[in-house]
């Protein structure tokens, strides 16, 4: 019964926005079906990432607007170089996993394209994405059923994490040279970035930017998560646990 219950639980559904099916589940007498959505890479993924960006917003924002009680000699105490130190491990975390990342999204499964490849070019995708809006503005009380990202959530994933994310890297890594020396090999790599946006100043202006940028969709990705599995019945937070997307009636 158990391995029969299972089954019954892990039929797929397609992903293409429609309206949700009912099919009969075994849990709890409710109708429910599972979907394995986000592998063990793209979770541990996520959550290192997390980590890294709370690390790296705390300790970026004190590196441009360091700590009142800090100041006199630097030999005296070490903070700040700590705080950078934290900030350029945590950089290199970041960047490390979004390399990572990239390669999932080439042998992973189908749901794990959706970060770097949103279906731009597709009219059921712009379809779809006016539909939620209208779903968050509360103009419609009829949530479509998706495998992964809905298409709102999709884009705004590729548009304020995977661009800017990328931004934050190349700038973070050009300013990082600065210290390192241009002969570096990040000197090499990313110094032809600061030239490009203008001066040294300008990088570290469009750096903090990118920052607050990613601060605020990581706010609002929150708050989306746990609205849509409140009042979608999706299983959103938990599939970044377990990998698995529930879908009640």
């Amino acid at each position: 019964m158990a391995s029969a219950r299972s089954e019954a639980l892990r039929e797929t559904i397609p992903l293409d926005g429609t309206p949700e099916r009912r099919i009969e589940g075994l849990v709890d007498h409710a109708k429910m079906r599972a979907v394995y959505v986000y592998e063990a890479p793209v979770r541990l993924w996520h959550w290192v990432t997390v980590l890294a960006m709370i690390a790296l917003a705390v300790t970026g924002y004190l590196i441009g607007k360091p700590l009142s009680s800090v100041g006199g000699e630097a030999s005296e105490h070490y903070v700040m170089g700590y705080v950078r130190m934290i900030h350029f491990i945590s950089g290199y975390v970041f960047a490390i996993g979004f390399l990572g990342r990239i390669y999932w999204h080439i042998v992973g499964n189908r749901w794990s394209r959706q970060l770097f490849m949103p279906s731009l070019f597709s009219g059921k995708f712009w379809g779809g994405l006016v539909h939620q809006v209208k779903f968050y503005l509360f103009l419609t009380d009829e949530p479509r059923a998706y495998v992964a990202h809905n298409p709102l959530a999709n884009l705004a994933m590729f548009l304020m994490f995977a661009l800017v994310g990328l931004f934050m890297i190349f700038t973070g890594f050009a300013l990082y040279s600065e210290g390192l020396g241009i002969d570096s090999w990040a000197g090499k790599m990313f110094g032809w970035v600061i030239p490009l946006l203008g001066q040294s100043q300008d990088v570290h202006t469009y750096h903090r930017l990118g920052m607050w940028i990613m601060v605020m969709f990581a706010i609002i990705h929150i708050y989306m998560a746990f609205r849509e599995d409140i009042l979608s019945k999706q299983g959103i937070v938990s599939s970044m646990v377990n990998g698995y997307r529930y879908f009640k009636d």
